[in-house]
């Protein structure tokens, strides 16, 4: 099995209607992609406001390669963006 990496996204302040206009492009690279395990987005106050995902890939920079062509990332949606290796412990 290949490692796992958590892909942390926490969105700009007030980018909601961004997210809203990428979010299906951003799912269809999603299932093209073929690696994401787990996915789903961040709720604050009840909006959508970041992202987690899961990904088995090769190693940390193939990860990070994924997450730098996420169509979110393109449309500037990220303040931040954190990718690190994550091991399965429960579930």
């Amino acid at each position: 099995m290949m490692p796992l990496f958590a892909v942390i996204c926490r969105d700009k302040p007030g980018a909601l209607q961004t997210r809203l206009d990428t979010r299906e492009a951003h799912l269809g690279f999603i299932r093209d992609s073929g690696i994401v395990r787990m996915a789903g987005p961040l709720i604050q106050d009840g909006e959508m406001r970041g992202s987690l995902l899961i990904l088995e890939a090769d190693d940390l920079a193939a990860a990070q390669d994924w997450a730098a062509n996420d169509p979110y990332k393109s449309a500037g949606l990220f303040d931040s963006v954190e990718v690190i290796e994550w091991k399965k412990v429960i579930g």
